[in-house]
């Protein structure tokens, strides 16, 4: 096996993307992504049954479409790896059967690899920055060192600090009940603005005022803080469970009134409410644990205010920020194929067939 430079086919299927990504080494050679989105969209969010059944149909055209694009064979890769986890778990059990007849089928090693930690390795690739595709500069061979990572999903909202990208991830904090992007989701749907409620609430609310409403910032008042020195419980945790019930009661208060609800200042209102406290708590957390690079990834890092505001907030405190353009911060096959070739290239030996898909491994656990 190539150590230095391994040619690696990585496999996603978490969710509701059936991703197919290959990297020499740090080069990404391909990266590609078929999503079942639209099947979702009249349920107003993933149901996991049909995920599973899209990622059965889609998974060998991806394959066949990622091995044409990257001008490889199976018989030129020299590791294979899958997301393991965490996810939906019949999502899951597809891309681990799938990888994990593909490695028997071709006598190539197979790595289980952490979804969360993934998308820290995606910053690893050479062609994930430049402002033509939409992200900064990505790093350069090695994570550098005080490396921390801010993931902002459907289904996570995580401040991690990253040592080693291959044996050491700590988790700072995380949010207690709804991921950010489940809160948008859920939002959208109280201002019928439909499926994924992401980028419906970004675009509305470009046209609001976000000050017209005050929402809460949830878990910041000081018996959560505490400080540097004597943390409190949730110092750096997130809670947007109370701001969705604010939301709720703020429409039903229009509508109780005869009023037509202000959408566009609501939606301004909820996203200034999320993107404020998470980047207030994510730069906290650099501050205080000496960080001083920091990685946003994850689906809802397509926020354009999120993207703006931790900017700028990192660049008030001295911390360099790094943003992968849009479509490696969604759910892809590149940033597992990335983490796997950083554990061929660190020596860790490969997983083998004998694990299992784990719908809540813990970003603490690298590799199964």
């Amino acid at each position: 096996m190539n150590r230095t430079a391994p040619l690696v086919l990585g496999i996603e299927s978490s969710c509701d993307e059936t991703g197919v990504g290959i990297v020499r080494g740090t080069a990404l050679l391909t990266n590609t992504v078929a999503s079942s989105m639209e099947e979702h969209v009249r349920f107003g969010g993933v149901i996991p049954e049909i995920a599973s059944r899209a990622h059965l149909d889609a998974f060998v055209p991806t394959l066949r479409k990622a091995l044409d694009e990257a001008g490889v064979t199976l018989a030129d890769i020299d590791a294979i790896a899958v997301t393991s986890g965490p996810g939906l778990a019949g999502a899951l059990m597809v891309g681990v059967c799938a990888a994990k007849a593909l490695a028997l089928a071709t006598d190539k090693p197979l790595y289980a690899i952490n979804h969360l930690v993934a998308h820290v390795g995606v910053g690893l690739l050479q062609s994930a920055g430049g402002a033509e595709s939409g992200g900064t500069a990505a790093f350069t061979g090695a994570l550098p060192g005080n490396l921390g990572a801010l993931l902002v999903s459907g289904g996570h909202t995580e401040i991690l600090r990253i040592r080693s990208i291959t044996n050491d991830v700590e988790l700072l904090g995380s949010t207690i009940d709804d991921a950010a992007g489940e809160a948008y989701d859920k939002v959208a749907r109280l201002l019928g603005l439909g499926y994924p409620g992401g980028p419906a609430i970004d675009k509305l609310a470009r046209t609001g005022n976000a000050r017209a409403i005050r929402f809460p910032r949830g878990l910041t008042q000081p018996k959560y803080m505490g400080t540097a020195e004597k943390p409190g419980p949730h110092r750096y945790d997130w809670s947007f469970s109370g701001l969705k019930t604010a939301v709720a009661r703020c429409v039903e208060q229009f509508e109780a009134r005869g009023e037509d609800v202000p959408v566009a200042d609501v939606a301004a209102a909820f996203q200034e409410a999320v993107v404020d406290v998470i980047t207030s708590k994510a730069v906290l957390a650099c501050r205080d644990h000496g960080i001083t690079e920091l990685l946003l990834g994850g689906g809802v890092a397509a926020n354009s205010r999120l993207r703006q505001l931790t900017e700028q907030r990192c660049r008030a405190s001295g911390i360099r920020l790094t943003v992968p353009p849009l479509p490696l911060c969604t759910d892809n096959g590149a940033m597992v194929a990335a983490l796997g070739a950083q554990l061929v290239m660190a020596g860790v030996e490969p997983s083998g067939t004998g694990f299992a898909p784990d719908s809540s491994m813990p970003v603490t656990t690298v590799s199964a």
